[in-house]
């Protein structure tokens, strides 16, 4: 599996590419438009999203590969949340485009897409219904675990002691996976147990 970082040009978060067959492709929080322009010059199709969580900051080209047929998918917690009044208030003078959620996930739920196997791990915290994604050694943990710190929860349905707890979860995991985060630099589950000061 390859994954193709793409960092983000203006206020927006991380995305990731990620594909095993050089045609077919799983984006993971396609963040700003250029998404598809990074797309392109792989020779890459999108046939699905995954989304961390809803904010603004993740979703930007949501509507615009959903318009070219990609499958949005989140997780079942964070569906309702996406297009509320309370996390719309927070887009400012720029509302994102509304899109189609295909799909919804569980806890633990085992899925393939484009020919990778993924695991869904609940992560509630920066939003009640925040989702991570383990794809073999690859940890995508969106805006709940980063290089030495936790994602915000003073924003709609945060909470501090879930994070908490959810990132306790992800360093439980057996394994030293890459955490590939949606801001700032690569991490790993090993440095995290050592060097994060929220689970100490």
């Amino acid at each position: 599996m390859e994954v193709i970082k793409v960092e983000p040009e203006n206020f927006a978060s991380n995305s990731y590419i990620l594909t095993c067959d050089n045609t077919t492709a799983v984006v993971i929080d396609p963040s700003e438009a250029r998404i598809l322009e990074v797309l392109e010059g792989h020779n890459l199709s999108c046939k699905f999203v995954l989304l961390t969580h809803g904010h603004f900051d993740h979703i930007g080209a949501c509507a615009a590969l959903a318009r070219k047929g990609a499958q949005i998918i989140c997780g079942k917690e964070e569906k309702s949340f996406i297009f509320s009044a309370e996390n719309a208030a927070l887009f400012g003078a720029a509302p994102v485009q509304r899109f189609e959620i295909s799909r919804t996930l569980n806890d633990g739920e085992q899925f393939n897409l484009c020919g990778i196997d993924f695991l869904a791990i609940s992560t509630p915290g920066h939003t009640a219904g925040s989702m991570c994604y383990l794809a073999g050694n690859c940890l995508f943990s969106g805006d709940t675990l980063f290089r030495r710190s936790i994602g915000r929860t003073d924003l709609p349905t945060g909470d501090y002691f879930a994070i908490t707890e959810s990132v306790k979860k992800l360093l439980s995991l057996r394994l030293d996976a890459t955490v590939y985060a949606g801001h700032g630099e690569d991490t790993s589950l090993e440095y995290e147990r050592k060097y994060n000061p929220y689970i100490m």
